[in-house]
């Protein structure tokens, strides 16, 4: 591993000497083989995937952080307290909380992320969920003193922790050294505070992480990413397998002893060969997405059209053997919030498309599905959502793409329609954030509403769970009303363990979590 660091002069040597110790010991480590079907993007916590998201928060830590049940519990920050009138956030950081070289984390170093993360040049995703574009304003960030960060808010905000745990944003602390005097993180650097740092990323192979020896754990129990997430093995290896088959045989061969996301048709062969396959409902949705800027998009009519001719659930039961439904809405079965309200959307009915079609003035134009063979499950929906549409009389053609392309493309608005799929938000607020927004501003959001925006504003201003069900109901008439995206259902988490693994959990927030897990001989 490659150490930058500014403040640290003795860290080259530490993690010479550390590195030429564990080559001594090599022979008796333990070694967690964890499949990946993609490498990571980056380590900055910007240029993002859910795969670079797993990976970064075994390596660093948030100020508080999503438990196993989707509440919030203490990670860097140990405790909290909230003010009177809900606006002032007063976080203590963990006592003997270190980087991993050696410095220890103070409050100067939230104080530096947060400036540093929400600097316009960096366009971080999430500055909208907090310069106040949805809302909730951080009008401050101070350090009174080494281990106290108090954030004003400029309102009480029902999101604001949730917001700080989100995965997706990334607003874990890291060590400042990470940085150039550029402002740029430095390629391969990857200081944090984590039980887990980064050993070797061989990029299109595999990252490879050691336990940090100086982790000092929570004194709140390990639940999702909370509490006590001491390392259980010596070195996570996340090894690139790009083919779903090859990954199974790597499996059965006991060369990989994980293998997140395993295909709901492949179970029973699976259990058969003495593999254990753990599953649960999951948050991670699973769309078609629609682009309403298009020309032939943005027609209302043509959306219903499109809308009416997709068999929705036959593609569920196809994808996850029947362990999900089908599900257009932003809020998922799992989630506190759902009721049966949120499953109405427009129902399979080709006679409806053709009248609609005449209606839209349609004459064959190609509509363009764009896709990937990296997901196996964004390939199979195109196809099947491809074939549907041809079937009721929509000349639709895939555009096959490599998984880089294509998430570049959605970073950019630029498809008619893709096949896709969102990481877990853990709250309802957080995916309707994600979608809603200005597409000249944000290219990425998917629905462009004045009246959703304010609705989705609303439902983070209070806490009460009966007001914001009620709130997301509305937003989701809207949604059925509008089209802008075509929601399929929410992808079960099912991963598949080699007969070793010990202590493994899935997570509805359908991420891999190795804090604990161990390895038997």
């Amino acid at each position: 591993m490659t150490i930058h660091s500014g403040r640290c002069a003795t860290c080259a040597a530490l993690v010479l000497s550390a590195g030429l110790a564990m080559a001594g010991a090599a022979q008796a480590d333990t070694v967690l083989n964890v499949r990946m079907n993609a490498d990571i993007r980056a380590l900055d916590g910007f240029n993002r995937d859910s795969n670079s998201d797993t990976v970064t928060h075994h390596i660093f830590e948030t100020l508080v952080a999503f438990t196993a049940d989707l509440g919030i519990g203490p990670a860097l920050a140990k405790d909290w307290t909230i003010s009177g009138d809900g606006t002032v956030y007063t976080f203590h950081i963990r006592d003997g909380a270190t980087f991993h070289d050696g410095s220890p984390v103070t409050s100067a170093d939230v104080l530096w992320n947060w400036k540093w993360r929400t600097d316009p040049a960096n366009e971080w995703v999430c500055a909208s969920e907090f310069n106040g574009a949805k809302g909730l304003e951080v009008v401050s960030v101070e350090a009174p003193d080494d281990a106290t960060v108090v954030f004003t808010l400029n309102a009480p905000n029902a999101l604001f922790l949730m917001q700080l745990a989100n995965i997706q944003c990334n607003a874990w602390i890291a060590s400042p050294a990470n940085v150039g005097e550029d402002g740029k993180w430095i390629a391969g650097s990857a200081i944090g505070s984590g039980s887990f740092m980064l050993e070797d990323w061989a990029k299109g192979q595999y990252v490879q992480l050691t336990a940090y020896d100086g982790y000092v754990p929570s004194g709140a129990p390990l639940s999702g990413l909370s509490g006590d997430r001491t390392a259980g093995v010596d070195h996570v290896r996340f090894q690139v397998i790009p083919d779903t088959a090859a990954a199974e045989a790597a499996l059965y061969a006991g060369e990989i002893d994980i293998l997140p996301g395993f295909e709901a048709a492949r179970i029973d062969q699976a259990t058969g060969r003495g593999i254990v396959v753990d599953s649960a409902p999951g948050l991670s949705w699973t769309p078609l997405l629609v682009q309403t800027l298009d020309p032939m998009m943005s027609n209302l009519t043509f959306r219903q059209a499109l809308a009416h001719a997709i068999d929705w659930d036959q593609i569920v039961e196809v994808r996850t053997n029947g362990l999900a439904s089908h599900n257009s809405s932003a809020v998922a079965e799992a989630s506190v919030f759902f009721d049966e309200d949120f499953l109405e959307w427009p129902e399979y009915d080709p006679a409806k498309t053709a009248a609609l079609l005449k209606d839209a003035g349609y004459n064959g134009e190609a509509v363009k599905i764009q896709t990937n063979t990296r997901y196996q499950g964004m390939y199979d929906n195109a196809v099947l959502v491809q074939a549907m549409l041809m079937a009721a009389g929509i000349n639709a053609e895939l555009e096959t793409l490599d998984w880089a392309a294509q998430l570049d493309n959605y970073l950019a608005g630029k498809f008619q329609m893709q096949s896709f799929g969102y990481s877990a938000r853990l709250d309802p607020s957080q995916m309707y954030g994600r979608l809603i927004g200005d597409k000249e501003a944000s290219p990425s959001r998917q629905w462009q509403s004045d009246e959703a925006m304010a609705l989705y504003v609303k439902s983070t201003q209070t806490a009460d769970v009966e007001e914001r069900r009620a709130i997301f109901k509305q937003l989701h008439k809207l949604m059925v009303q509008d089209l802008p995206i075509f929601g399929l259902y929410y992808e079960p988490v099912i991963d598949a363990l080699g007969p070793k693994v010990e202590n493994y959990t899935v997570w509805a927030a359908d991420k891999t979590l190795l804090f604990g897990v161990g390895k038997a001989d």
